[in-house]
């Protein structure tokens, strides 16, 4: 067991993008970091080694979050290497976009199973273990708000996890534990940008007031407010960080 760390967090899909970014802040903090991954196992064991080269502590633990048991092993991987779990940053997700007409049933059942499946399946477990005073902080996204031909199944599942975060902060009434939801607006991550030519990526960054991309390192700065002490007034939100886009 690895020790030396007050605090520890495990972060769903950290091994690229916001979930990176996310545990790389939180290591910052001083937190003892768990990163998660589904598949790409370099791009996690890259994350922990930055994180040990800057003089933090971190595990890589591989899971599919809408995997009942791949959830368990998550938590028990956390609990082996640093016999507690302060924080809980669900930050794994996927999307891919079609229209409702389109019946692309696998599709839909491939982001209700690890964007709210997995989001219900952190939270069950986290319930169990959280301490007093624990956070947990889950990703929603600002397009809820934009109604986007094309995004129906990806915005359902996140505006169900928005439902989620409110029921769990109610049902953890009593042990001091936050439970909020970080919706970023359009973020530069390799997702975002696959596919689209820059003139559509210009036109969608100049629909913030900013006038810009976030950038992953833009949510992590929300997460780490929102479990670190000064974010413990703050309980059943969504925090839109989206420069304004909504």
């Amino acid at each position: 067991m690895e020790t030396g760390s007050s605090r520890v967090a495990i972060v769903t899909g950290g091994s690229r993008g916001i979930g990176r970014a996310i545990a790389l802040r939180l290591a910052q903090d001083g937190l003892a970091v768990v990163v998660n991954y589904a598949g790409n196992e370099a791009a996690a064991l890259d994350a922990v080694e930055i994180i040990r080269a800057a003089g933090g502590t971190a595990i890589a633990s591989r899971g599919d979050v809408g995997t009942p048991q791949d959830v368990e092993r998550i938590f028990a991987d956390a609990r082996h290497a640093f016999g507690r779990i302060d924080v809980v940053v669900n930050s794994a997700g996927v999307m891919s976009l079609g229209t409702i007409a389109d019946g692309n049933l696998p599709a839909f059942d491939a982001m209700i199973a690890v964007n709210l499946r997995g989001t219900f399946l952190m939270m069950s477990q986290a319930a169990q273990v959280l301490p007093d005073g624990g956070r947990f902080v889950a990703l929603s996204s600002s397009v809820i708000a934009k109604n986007f031909p094309g995004y129906g199944p990806y915005i359902a599942s996140k505006a169900a996890v928005e439902g989620l975060v409110r029921v769990f902060a109610n049902e953890l009434r009593g042990r001091g534990i936050t439970v909020n939801a970080v919706a970023p607006g359009p973020v530069a991550t390799e997702l975002f940008l696959a596919g689209k030519s820059e003139a559509l990526i210009a036109q969608i960054a100049n629909q913030a007031p900013l006038e810009r991309l976030g950038q992953p390192e833009d949510i992590a700065y929300a997460v780490s407010y929102l479990v670190g002490s000064e974010g413990g007034w703050i309980n059943g939100q969504v925090l839109r960080a989206n420069g304004g886009f909504a």
